[in-house]
């Protein structure tokens, strides 16, 4: 790896470390944000996690993952009842966000009910068991309560279950929640002790194709369908093909992805049409499905549009306001700082000459 990517790369760990709390969990975004991005997000904190991943430190991953499973322990009764009778209402449903210190669930209205949250969850212990058996799983406890998100996952019937997916909205059946706990099912078989009927998999696997390449009724296009090619890896090579076409097509923008058209959250447009906020980590994410599927320019390209997107202060934010420079308080947002070293680390380990210079690099990217 040249060394000016391994500066980057290290300047952008700083930062994401930065919103580590001692507890091991991650907030969104700045400890002292008023957005309420100081909260911890189980998604949030899957995703911040795959850049330390990627880096091979383990022990980041596995402090983080110990106090997500301390939460679940925390409130197995929740689960408990959850298993014993679908819920009927979104406050009976495992939260997807917690406070970082105590593990208390945040009461105020929300998309509380969230299925993917879980399933990324279950799909990184199963992955990183399968990669260094023992680092997350510990004891009896412990597969105890991954047994049960597996079981709630059944109760709630996920493959054919409305939820508010990864933008926490209206509830719908979506294609990415679908793909989640799809693929966190299929991973968890990796967790010795853990039991998966094949039911549970094949009428995952059924909506899920049925479903594509649409993310929901609703939604045709969806940034949140990007997940099922990375990193679930979930689809055939014409399924990727065809949702990466549409989401260039329809949601590609300067400065990021908008997330679907007519997403109102931070519409520019005061009538909350047209001018869909630009999300960075959407630059990121094709630059590494790019990579994984070997178009290596292509990778290079969107991580040169994603360098653009850093701040002044060095920065990934959250996102970008349609068609300007102008950039939200959630800066950074740890999500788009960890695809961004992802990123950079997948493209530059394996595609850059380490003998050639920083500058030569630079020249025939």
């Amino acid at each position: 790896m040249t060394v000016m990517y391994h500066k980057l790369i290290e300047q952008h760990l700083k930062i994401l470390e930065s919103l580590q709390y001692e507890s091991g969990l991650f907030a969104a975004s700045k400890k002292d944000v008023e957005t309420g991005y100081n909260k911890a997000w189980l998604r949030d904190n899957f995703y911040e996690c795959l850049a330390f991943e990627v880096i091979g430190d383990y022990e980041t991953v596995r402090k983080t993952y110990r106090a997500i499973l301390d939460i679940f322990k925390k409130h197995e009764y929740k689960i408990d009842h959850a298993i014993s009778k679908k819920p009927q209402y979104t406050h009976e449903y495992i939260h997807p966000r917690y406070h970082p210190e105590t593990f208390e669930e945040y009461w105020e209205e929300w998309g509380n009910k969230q299925n993917d949250s879980i399933g990324c969850i279950l799909f990184e212990v199963g992955q990183m068991e399968k990669k260094q058996k023992g680092l997350i799983v510990q004891d009896d406890d412990d597969v105890r309560v991954l047994q049960k998100l597996v079981w709630y996952l059944s109760t709630l019937e996920y493959w054919h279950d409305p939820d508010s997916g990864m933008w926490e909205e209206d509830q719908e059946l979506h294609a990415s929640s679908v793909g989640a706990c799809l693929a966190g099912l299929i991973a968890a078989r990796n967790i010795e002790g853990v039991e998966v009927p094949d039911e549970l998999i094949q009428k995952g696997q059924v909506m899920l194709h049925a479903l594509l390449p649409r993310e929901s009724q609703r939604k045709f296009a969806d940034l949140a369908l990007l997940s099922l090619i990375w990193p679930y890896n979930l689809l055939s090579e014409w399924e990727t093909a065809v949702i990466l076409e549409n989401v260039e097509y329809h949601l590609l923008r300067e400065r990021g992805v908008i997330r679907y058209k007519g997403d109102k959250y931070y519409n520019k447009n005061p009538d909350g049409w047209s001018e869909e906020a630009e999300w960075t980590f959407g630059l990121s994410w094709l630059a590494i499905i790019y990579e994984k599927i070997g178009n290596v320019e292509k990778a290079k390209e969107y991580l040169e549009k994603t360098k653009q997107t850093v701040t002044k202060n060095g920065e990934v934010p959250e996102l970008y306001y349609s068609n300007s420079a102008k950039h939200n308080e959630n800066t950074p947002l740890g999500w788009s700082e960890s695809l961004f070293i992802v990123a950079l680390h997948e493209i530059n380990e394996h595609h850059l000459d380490p003998a050639k210079s920083a500058e030569e690099q630079d020249q025939t990217q």
